[in-house]
């Protein structure tokens, strides 16, 4: 089985992509790595490699955690499998 992306721990939003040519309506794989478990879902975004992914739905405002750090809040819904980056994901420092 292919591995999509990468979760430090199940309680994080954010997934980094680790492969080339995430397409929309795929089947993504996920690893979580602190309980060395498997997720699935479908992409609904192109993600290229080395961007997030979110692994469940966030809120606007809501707090974005990847490897178990804030990265930031989401200023708009986003739905699990879905790209987070700049149009979607801003910083708490400014």
């Amino acid at each position: 089985m292919t591995v999509h992306f990468c979760v430090h721990d199940e309680g994080d939003s954010a997934g980094v992509v680790v492969v080339e040519g995430i397409k929309s309506g795929q089947t993504l794989n996920g690893w979580i790595m602190d309980q060395d478990r498997m997720i699935e879902f479908p992409a609904k975004s192109d993600i290229p490699i080395g961007h997030k992914v979110a692994i469940k739905a966030i809120a606007k405002g809501d707090t974005i955690i990847k490897y178990g750090v804030d990265i930031g809040k989401a200023v708009a819904d986003i739905g699990a499998g879905e790209h987070l980056h700049v149009h979607n994901v801003k910083t708490k420092r400014w």
